[in-house]
């Protein structure tokens, strides 16, 4: 009988402390002290208790508090009004516990995210004054958020991930890319930036869009379906959007950066209805149209020709509202190396395009000049450009040097290399062995660097002015 009413006892205390773990109020873990939140919106801020549990946040940068009832499935969810930006700040929220976050700035929080040449790390190897710069990485107002490499079938609902203070330990092992970036728009704003790194080297872009939506595209599943399983990365649909983007999604940001491409190369003709498809899905999640800055694929030896049709795919997807590409190709110092090192002047590149576009700053040329109209006069076919309206100019050591990686064909389809001649904003291309032109080529090739520049300093993007299917 004693023995039973002790089981009895057991089973009470027992229960009574699940109970009590139950009740325990959590966040997701990137809710964390160093964490920067949204500049000037309500900011939501979401976790779980017991059920029906009552919680209160209360912020220290106007003393108010917010509060929600945690439903019946344990969850609970309220939005918080942050101010200009500022901090640090703490953030206190009580429920069947007290949790408090500090050093709380208040800014702009950007995603970044892509494969390695994103992933890309001081630990990786730079160019030595990228290397210095980031070995001397201290700046309080930069912080980081590195979301560890992990999968998932199904989409998530917190990632273990928090925020650190940027130094140069931190920075060592944090994007490149990202950190130059942000770095140029703290410096420029004169705001907190907080940086969320979530990427994956060799991944496809299908692995960060939703499943479903590659499954519902005959295109896009087809694609999908050749990407060849490799034991360092993953690639299946929706397996890195799921752990490594949806976690975040409910998180206010102001926009997202990416560099990637360089997996979807053997599938090319479709990442431009990939990449729309993707976009639209991170808007749909965020629940506004975030802005998304890109990096065009660098010149690199692929040994095929499908490189070209990749970088074309991506300057269509500027067709859609509120993308930006930047044209990295004098940045390649080998052609042999799929990671351009000057990871600096990526970064700044697409900072430039966010201090432009984003928050209407004056930047002076910070869009590459790219392929707008063809006309056909006599012998000469005249290229005209958007973006290059301050005038073309050919950037080489050697003051003589011609316009590169032109080529000019007729309607044999040959195309043989071009004489150049900048008017202005415009290049009349010509050949004294194509007596009537119909199409023009420019560095449309694996590796083809050009020097034709805008007179602000930026390569001019890649293009081709046919629709020809290119030879295998």
């Amino acid at each position: 009988m004693k023995t039973n009413l002790l089981r009895v006892l057991f089973c009470l205390v027992a229960t009574a402390s699940l109970h009590t773990a139950g009740a325990q109020l959590r966040l997701p873990s990137f809710f964390s002290d160093n964490m920067v939140l949204q500049r000037e919106t309500a900011v939501t801020i979401w976790g779980w208790s017991a059920p029906g549990q009552k919680i209160y946040v209360t912020n220290s940068w106007n003393n108010t508090t917010d509060s929600a009832r945690a439903d019946g499935g344990a969850r609970w969810a309220l939005t918080v009004n942050t101010p200009a930006a500022g901090g640090p700040y703490t953030l206190t929220v009580k429920g069947g516990n007290t949790v408090t976050f500090n050093n709380v700035m208040i800014g702009e929080v950007w995603v970044c995210s892509g494969q390695s040449n994103m992933q890309w790390s001081n630990r990786n190897g730079l160019v030595k004054t990228d290397s210095a710069l980031v070995a001397g990485a201290v700046n309080p107002n930069i912080r980081f958020l590195q979301i560890p490499h992990i999968t998932s079938d199904y989409p998530q609902d917190d990632v273990a991930a928090s925020w650190k203070e940027c130094t140069p330990e931190e920075a060592k092992g944090f994007s490149a890319l990202a950190y130059f970036f942000g770095s140029k728009l703290a410096g420029e704003l004169n705001v907190p930036i907080g940086l969320i790194n979530s990427s994956w080297g060799g991944t496809p872009a299908e692995a960060w869009t939703p499943a479903d939506l590659i499954a519902a595209s005959p295109d896009l599943q087809a694609a999908a379906e050749k990407q060849v399983p490799n034991f360092g990365r993953p690639h299946l649909p929706g397996s890195t959007y799921n752990a490594m983007i949806a976690p975040f999604t409910r998180y206010a940001v102001a926009g997202a950066i990416w560099y990637q491409g360089e997996s979807n190369v053997p599938t090319a003709t479709g990442y431009d209805k990939l990449m729309r498809t993707m976009i639209t899905s991170w808007r749909k999640a965020w629940g506004r149209e975030l802005p998304f800055y890109y990096v065009q694929i660098a010149p690199y030896k692929y040994g095929n020709t499908n490189a070209p049709l990749l970088r074309e795919a991506q300057a269509q997807t500027l067709g859609l509202s509120k993308t930006g590409m930047v044209i990295v190709s004098d940045l390649t110092e080998n052609v042999k190396d799929i990671h351009p090192r000057q990871k600096k002047g990526v970064g700044e590149r697409l900072a430039n395009l966010a201090l432009a576009e984003t928050y209407h700053k004056p930047v002076p040329a910070y869009k590459s000049p790219q392929y707008r109209s063809l006309e056909i006069k006599k012998d000469k076919a005249v290229v005209y450009f958007e973006n290059a309206a301050e005038g073309l100019m050919i950037k080489d050591n050697d003051k003589k040097a011609r316009a590169a990686e032109f080529y000019i064909a007729g309607e044999d389809r040959n195309f043989l290399p071009a004489d150049v001649k900048i008017e202005g904003d415009h290049v009349v291309v010509s050949s004294k062995d194509v007596k009537n032109p119909v199409a023009v080529r420019f560095s449309f090739s694996d590796t083809g660097i050009g020097n034709l520049f805008s007179k602000g300093g930026l390569p001019v993007a890649p293009f081709r002015t046919d629709s020809w299917e290119v030879a295998k």
